[in-house]
């Protein structure tokens, strides 16, 4: 996918008039790219919309307007951006009790590296995590990671003749798989070259 520029966003005024209406297109597309896994992990996958979305909150937030600032939010979010021979997406470890969700996170270290996809018969494609940052530490893993799945050519094949696609976790905490139903599906396959 092309990355975006500043011809491919609003100016903050043009935003303001246009926010509720690409808003909610925007909402309406995540739904078909929002993939959990188990109660409590989810796959959020990016694209440029997602990624042009992102960009337009931040600069409307921070009322930046300026052209170097807004290159700086282009050059923070273009990468998440898939570059048709992968899948990027945002995990998340949710659970709303704070607690519990501490608790998790300590059992959970490593767990972004467990995460994988997988088309048809083809090998498990296991995620590429938080290459911007490290978000673990000794004690805990963190809540969200950035990840990326690197996926090879037989894969890529696998997909686009049709073959259905599963996704999981294999942490000995947290062991789940989901096959992506046909709009999730589609809107994954999309994305690839």
């Amino acid at each position: 996918m092309q990355a975006l520029t500043r011809d491919d966003l609003y100016s903050l005024e043009q935003y303001a008039v246009q926010r509720a209406e690409f808003r909610a297109k925007v909402m309406d597309h995540k739904q078909a790219r929002r993939v959990p896994i188990g109660a409590h992990a989810t796959l959020y996958f990016e694209d440029r919309l997602t990624m042009q979305y992102q960009i337009q909150e931040m600069l409307r937030v921070e009322r930046i307007f300026e052209p170097a600032g807004i290159q700086e939010e282009l050059d923070a979010y273009n990468p998440l951006i898939p570059d048709g021979d992968n899948w990027k997406a945002t995990f998340m470890v949710e659970y709303e009790d704070v607690d519990e969700r501490r608790d998790a996170l300590t059992r959970l270290i490593g767990i972004e590296d467990k995460v994988w996809v997988q088309a048809g018969d083809e090998d498990k494609v296991f995620a590429i995590a938080d290459e911007d940052l490290e978000r673990e530490n000794a004690d805990k893993t963190s809540s969200v990671h950035f990840v990326r799945f690197q996926l090879p050519a037989a894969t890529l094949q696998a997909i686009k003749s049709g073959a259905p696609i599963r996704m999981g976790i294999d942490h000995p905490e947290y062991s789940y798989e989901v096959t992506l139903d046909d709009a999730r599906r589609a809107a994954l396959a999309a994305d690839l070259a």
